[in-house]
Order: structure tokens, then C-alpha cells, then sequence
């Protein structure tokens, strides 16, 4: 499963690329079962207050952190949500998309989730 927190769309045209599941970040959103967060960045840098109050409650299924931003605003913030998560959470920071990213990016998802997501899926199953 992937979730994901969109603002200017561009999250949510990503995870339009990616064979999964999905499910938007709501309040009150419970999960059980692994998935991969996609994100964007807030401010400069910062995790989008609804992404931190959804990890507060889905920690510990969450398998990796895919961050979509501009890097027009620097490398120093480029992503910055992203990253802040994968050290927060000791996770791997999967992928950094400047906007919507391209298609390397979206194969590079695809890999990690069908890897380390999904497989893990099955293995709860049995």
C-alpha cells in the first residue's frame, strides 16, 4: 500500500505512476499493514503537519519515504520532508522528486515498493 499526502497535486500524479494500492492521508487514518509514504515537502524543509500526526499513529508499518519538491528552493531544503522522516523514523529515504519527477523515478519506486513493500505484504498474509 502506498500513502500519501498531496497539496499541489503533484504527490498524487506520482503515485498515479506507481502498480499499488493507495490511500490520501487523512486525520484519523489507522493502518495495518506495511505501505510507502509519499510526501511533499512544507515551508522550507518541514513535514507537513498531517504527514507527522499520521506517522505518530502508522510508524511502525512504514517501510520507506518517497518526497516530492523544488529544488528552485536549494539544495539545503530540497526535499528536506523527506529526509527529516527517513532519520526520524530510521527508514530509507527511497526517492527525492524535483516536482513530479520522471519516469526513472517512478521505475526506481516500483522496485522499492515491489521489493520491500508488497513482498512484505505476502509475508503478513501466510
Amino acid at each position: 500500500m502506498i500513502a500519501y499526502a498531496s497539496r499541489t497535486g503533484n504527490v498524487r500524479y506520482i503515485v498515479s505512476k506507481i502498480k499499488a494500492e493507495a490511500i490520501e492521508i487523512q486525520d484519523g487514518l489507522k493502518l495495518d499493514k506495511p505501505y510507502l509514504l509519499m510526501t511533499y515537502t512544507d515551508g522550507f524543509g518541514d513535514v507537513p503537519e498531517k504527514v507527522a500526526r499520521f506517522l505518530e499513529q502508522n510508524e511502525q508499518w512504514c517501510k520507506g519515504v518517497v518526497v516530492s519538491g523544488n529544488s528552485n528552493f536549494g539544495h539545503h531544503v530540497f526535499g528536506g520532508a523527506g529526509e527529516k522522516i527517513a532519520n526520524a523514523y530510521r527508514i530509507p529515504m527511497v526517492r527525492k522528486l524535483d516536482l513530479r519527477g520522471i519516469q526513472a523515478d517512478y521505475e526506481a519506486i516500483q522496485q522499492f515498493y515491489e521489493t520491500r513493500v508488497l513482498d512484505e505484504n505476502v509475508f503478513e498474509i501466510k
